[in-house]
């Protein structure tokens, strides 16, 4: 029996952070993003606003700053072996987020077999970004059963790893997950729970 294992991305595979304050901070706009990530934590916007509001603040970014948000980004220690490990075991990795799709698809780079996040246009931005291209807790299930139909698996094959309220409905949505330093939503939801730095001790969980 092969197996898709389904990785968050903000707070997961990245420690305390989350791409779109990467981004911002080498715009110098972090405290404006992390006034942006309250307000869709406490229910006043949604993804759809998020994803406009955070794409106006970045009218200015560039590829190279894109680069170095990733490269000095705080990601968990060997996320490379873990999905080297996985894909020697004919078994599938991919990443389901939220942040936006440049940033999420270099993940492929490290050996992820799929890489999804909210669509936006490619960096320089020349056209706005599209609400309706958002994703939401929701629409991960969505993008998780899009995953199981390519790689040939089913909900009951899938293992999934988050920290936080975007994760829930992925979580119930499949029989084995990992929270990774999560927070009190995920709690009594996950079979498994990690708390540190590195991805292959949250991985031999499930093994």
């Amino acid at each position: 029996m092969t197996r898709l294992h389904l990785f968050d991305m903000d707070g997961t595979l990245l420690h305390g952070s989350s791409a779109p304050r990467e981004i911002s901070r080498q715009l110098g706009l972090e405290a404006e993003t992390v006034e942006l990530d309250r307000a869709m934590s406490a229910g006043l916007i949604g993804p759809p606003e998020y994803a406009v509001r955070v794409h106006a603040l970045w009218a200015e970014l560039t590829t190279v700053q894109v680069t170095a948000a990733f490269e000095g980004a705080p990601w968990l220690a060997r996320i490379r072996e873990v999905w080297a490990e996985i894909r020697s075991r004919g078994e599938y990795c991919a990443v389901v987020s939220l942040s936006p799709s440049f940033f999420v698809e270099r993940l492929t780079g490290w050996g992820a077999h799929a890489a999804h996040g909210s669509r936006f246009p490619a960096v320089p931005f020349t056209e706005p970004v599209d609400p309706a291209g958002a994703l939401s807790a929701a629409a991960k299930v969505v993008v998780a059963d899009q995953l199981c139909a390519q790689f040939g698996v089913s909900r009951t094959e899938c293992v999934a790893y988050g920290d936080s309220l975007s994760d829930r409905d992925l979580f119930a949505a499949v029989p084995t997950s990992v929270a990774v330093n999560a927070d009190d939503h995920l709690a009594g939801l996950a079979t498994h729970a990690y708390a540190g730095l590195d991805l292959w001790d949250a991985y031999e969980l499930v093994r």
